[in-house]
């Protein structure tokens, strides 16, 4: 194990070193409360008390384990407080690399000995308010818990994937596609970790019809909140299983994922057309999303622009290529302030152009787009799933990808969409948001109503993703001013009668995350919590629950 020197102190990795080559071990002692660390020469009881700092209970109880991967005090636990929100920065004590599931086990164990230790576990740092990260705790990397199994029972019959929870699902979609394989539902972006994306649920363009990643998983490996290795599925530890889809992390650690596979299709027909009505636009969607496969398209999502030539929130975003436009005179002149577009693709073999073609024309014929302005593209599968990479690459070249991110994103009943269309993007964000403004629907019978997973009570609701990508101030907003604009969102929302629910929650104060998750879901979720994690030891940048001492 390697193990960095507590900060300030310049003899402390000489001795620490010197010690673990003879360490004994841990044992038991006043039931649990403290343990005695016994090595040759040396007794030295090693407490941690409520007077004792939580930096310093950290360094306690963690830089004696016998861990196969290492831990930092000090290098890495600045980035270990960063994320891709860039909003809240919780610097934790310590960060933990892994190199087995009995690691991730033993920290827990670890933390449990004490009274004021949290843990949360980070993937690719992807999370939007911190909820990865572990003020003054302990961070476990799952960035260096690796693992994919690919298996095919046969010609026809079912396959899988069994991967670690601190793969992305870039490289499970490598992984799979070498053997003509793939996942059947997918994220927009591909560099996140198959643990964090679970813990949410994981929404795109494919959840209308295969539902949300976390209703195509059949099995989990989760370190729970005691420091136990469980594996449990639909029928073995059910309970475990159900809650831990979506559950935000709050009743164990994802350490493996059995995936469901679907043979690879090898290119994609990729299709955008423009709405100037919103009735038209959201009809065609729902249309789209109640046909059967083959009378429908393979992917479906939509978003929402500012009716001007603005580079970034008009226009501009519609076409795939530089060398393609929107002639704004077919726009109707009866256009609002805002625009809408229809995404969609259909997959296909490299034997089926012609028949696809046809088979696109047909589909799109009944639809009630503007004509003369729809846009397309034929591309592999792997590039149509990995779209977003290259966005990525400008969006870092311009400094954007690390500014703030402070994303919203809701899902809105159907019957409130009209609504929210009226009071959001057509007053409040006319103007856009320096990003993305993603609006597509969902049917709420692909989604496992036994997960934690939390969306509206309707047949179908839609998908609303503010995605701000503005430079950093001083040359874009101050992020306090898109909060506010956010805040602004969800008080009007509030106030015409929307009962939204968000998708990746942030809230304060325990009250609002039980009208989050409603009476009877919260008493679930919250005896959940007390058999799993009776501690709460496990997500605190979710500020769910507060952290129980001993």
């Amino acid at each position: 194990m390697n193990v960095e020197a507590f900060p300030g102190d310049a003899h402390c990795e000489i001795e620490l070193f010197g010690c673990l080559n003879q360490w004994g071990t841990w044992q038991d002692a006043t039931k649990g409360q403290k343990r005695v660390v016994c090595c040759e020469g040396m007794l030295e009881e090693m407490v941690a008390t409520r007077s004792s700092s939580p930096t310093q209970t950290v360094y306690t109880c963690l830089s004696a384990l016998e861990l196969e991967g290492a831990i930092s005090f000090d290098k890495y636990v600045q980035s270990a407080a960063e994320d891709f929100g860039n909003v809240y920065h919780h610097v934790p004590a310590a960060v933990v690399f892994p190199a087995s599931v009995q690691d991730v086990a033993k920290v827990i164990r670890a933390a449990a000995q004490t009274s004021n230790v949290v843990v949360a576990a980070r993937g690719n740092g992807h999370s939007i308010n911190g909820q990865a990260q572990a003020l003054k705790g302990v961070v476990i990397d799952m960035s260096t818990l690796k693992g994919i199994d690919v298996h095919v029972e046969g010609k026809g019959k079912r396959c899988y994937a069994d991967v670690s929870g601190g793969e992305l699902w870039l490289d499970l979609l490598q992984a799979t596609l070498r053997m003509g394989l793939a996942p059947r539902s997918w994220t927009d972006y591909l560099y996140l970790s198959i643990g964090g994306t679970l813990q949410n649920a994981g929404v795109g363009g494919q959840t209308f019809r295969y539902g949300p990643q976390i209703s195509n998983v059949e099995q989990l490996e989760v370190v729970t909140g005691k420091g136990d290795v469980v594996t449990c599925s639909p029928t073995s530890n059910s309970d475990l299983f159900h809650a831990s889809l979506g559950g935000l992390g709050q009743f164990g650690i994802i350490t493996k994922a059995r995936i469901t596979l679907d043979p690879a299709p090898q290119k994609v027909k990729w299709i955008r057309a423009l709405y100037a009505d919103f009735e038209a636009f959201t009809q065609d969607q729902e249309h789209l999303i109640s046909a059967s496969k083959d009378e429908s398209f393979d992917y479906l999502e939509g978003f929402v622009l500012v009716n001007s030539n603005d580079p970034v929130n008009g226009w501009g975003q519609v076409p795939f290529t530089a060398d393609s436009s929107v002639d704004p005179n077919l726009i109707p002149p009866t256009a609002g302030p805002v625009l809408y577009c229809l995404e969609v693709a259909k997959t296909y073999n490299a034997d089926q152009d012609a028949y696809t073609l046809q088979q696109v024309d047909d589909l799109l014929a009944p639809l009630r787009f503007i004509r003369g302005l729809t846009f397309s593209v034929d591309i592999s599968y792997f590039d149509f799933l990995n779209r977003v990479y290259p966005v990525e690459v400008t969006l870092r070249s311009l400094g954007i990808w690390q500014a703030p991110h402070p994303w919203l994103c809701l899902f809105i009943p159907k019957s409130k969409l009209k609504t929210f269309d009226a009071v959001v993007f057509r007053q409040i964000l006319n103007r856009g948001v320096g990003g993305p403004m993603l609006l597509y629907p969902m049917n709420r019978n692909k989604w496992d109503r036994r997960s934690s997973a939390v969306i509206p009570d309707e047949d179908i609701f839609y998908m609303v993703a503010l995605l701000r990508s503005n430079y950093p101030y001083p040359r874009g907003p101050r992020v306090e001013t898109l909060i506010a604009e956010n805040n602004e969102i969800l008080s009007s929302c509030e106030t015409a009668g929307i009962a939204f629910k968000q998708y990746f929650p942030h809230f304060s104060k325990q009250s609002d995350w039980e009208v989050h998750f409603g009476i009877d879901k919260w008493k679930k979720f919250r005896g959940m919590k007390q058999t799993y994690d009776p501690l709460a030891i496990l997500a605190p940048g979710q500020s769910i629950f507060t952290r129980v001492s001993l």
